[in-house]
């Protein structure tokens, strides 16, 4: 996977073969953050500076920059599959909780 990570926020990259750089754009946020390099090195920095200069600029505007998530995760599921999910968690010997964070870690890989 194309991604880079810096102060708890991700990004995925991507290669502009006409203009032969590298961009990417800060992902789970709702606020546009983009940047771009040439080379991985200068892909890297400009990543790290747009995360910084985004910090910045919502501190100068009075407000919290967007953290990409809270860890918090809601959702329905029919109820067979939660009896389902409960299940294997209690065979693992694990929380729903711990269980379902390991199988959706697994799946988001």
């Amino acid at each position: 996977m194309n991604t880079l990570t810096y102060k708890g926020y991700s990004a995925r990259i991507a290669f502009d073969e006409e203009d032969e750089i590298f961009t990417g754009r800060i992902a789970g946020i709702n606020d546009v953050v983009g940047f771009h390099g040439e080379s991985v090195p200068e892909l890297k920095a400009a990543f790290q500076e747009a995360v910084d200069d985004y910090v910045e600029a919502c501190a100068k505007a009075g407000r919290e920059p967007q953290k990409p998530f809270s860890g918090k995760v809601m959702f329905r599921i029919s109820p067979e599959t939660h009896r389902k999910a409960a299940v294997a968690a209690e065979l693992s010997g694990k929380s729903l909780n711990a269980w379902a964070e390991e199988v959706l870690e697994k799946a988001a890989e």
